[in-house]
């Protein structure tokens, strides 16, 4: 069921009549719309082959402003907004590459999702049903608001109620919550030591003995556990187990897939990166093991 109709109905309304009968009629001219917008995509085959449109605006509307909005409730989740915080959503605009409209949209919606009376649950609905509960879209959705709450290198309390909030709606357990959370960690500690194991290959020779006193207190062991971990299998699963984990994991980060399933092509920078992690990682399992 689509509410945005109503919503900016309500809002032109409003602007144009500057009275409650602006608001009343904004609504009745939304409702049509929404119920026209409905029946249009059922025709169609549903939202996913909306979604496959990759120059539609409104295909970035719904996906980037239920996602700004919550990064916004995100950001207010301590009563202020700091200005890293705003620097924060920004760069997640800037890795998206999102301009002109689209930008403006996410903007927009970062405002809106501060506001104390934001209905973050209504907005959650909304998004759910309109992607029609996609779990591998849904999850890529949640990532990145973890992404985004983990920027400033922390998790706070206050952050894990919202990320709580968002994922309830969305399909996802607690437990959920918590089991992407952890991936996620082990993500950033492994990409940092790759990063370092890449500084430390393109060094001379003659600073070797420099290299060793600055690498960080990360060891092999520690990195082959984040391994496991980004695929979500142990040490003691067995070669097959692995695999398949393998599988699963880069099934539900595939750029063609994701695409073909609603996840705007802005987004897909992200649910790469998280695809790379888990080749490095297999890869390191592979090598360890020797299979």
């Amino acid at each position: 069921m689509s509410f945005w109709g109503k919503v900016l109905g309500a809002l032109f309304g409003f602007m144009f009549l500057k009275h409650f009968l602006g608001i009343v009629l904004g609504l009745v001219v939304g409702h049509f719309f929404d119920k026209a917008y409905s029946q249009n995509f059922n025709r169609v085959g549903g939202f996913g082959r909306f979604f496959s449109d990759q120059n539609s605006l409104k295909q970035q509307a719904i996906f980037f402003h239920s996602l700004f909005s919550a990064l916004g409730h995100l950001a207010k989740s301590d009563g202020k907004v700091t200005d890293r915080e705003i620097q924060i959503a920004t760069s997640l605009m800037d890795e998206m590459q999102l301009t002109g409209d689209a930008r403006r949209e996410a903007q927009d919606a970062f405002r809106e999702g501060k506001a104390r009376d934001f209905p973050l649950a209504d907005m959650l609905k909304g998004f759910y049903e309109a992607t029609h509960g996609r779990r591998d879209i849904l999850q890529v959705f949640l990532e990145i608001l973890i992404q985004a709450a983990f920027a400033d290198g922390q998790l706070s309390q206050e952050e894990y109620v919202v990320l709580e909030k968002v994922a309830k709606p969305l399909g996802f357990r607690r437990r959920d919550l918590d089991y992407l959370i952890s991936m996620f960690e082990a993500e950033l500690r492994f990409r940092q030591r790759e990063g370092q194991r890449g500084n430390q290959r393109g060094q001379a020779n003659g600073r070797r003995q420099h290299s060793r006193q600055q690498q960080a207190p990360y060891s092999a062991q520690q990195t082959l556990d984040d391994a496991y971990r980004i695929l979500g299998v142990s040490a003691s699963d067995d070669e097959k187990t692995i695999k398949r984990a393998y599988r699963k994991r880069m099934s539900e980060h595939h750029p063609d897939k994701l695409i073909s399933k609603g996840l705007p092509e802005q987004a897909m920078e992200i649910a790469k990166k998280k695809a790379q992690d888990i080749q490095s990682a297999y890869e390191l399992i592979k090598q360890r093991r020797d299979f």
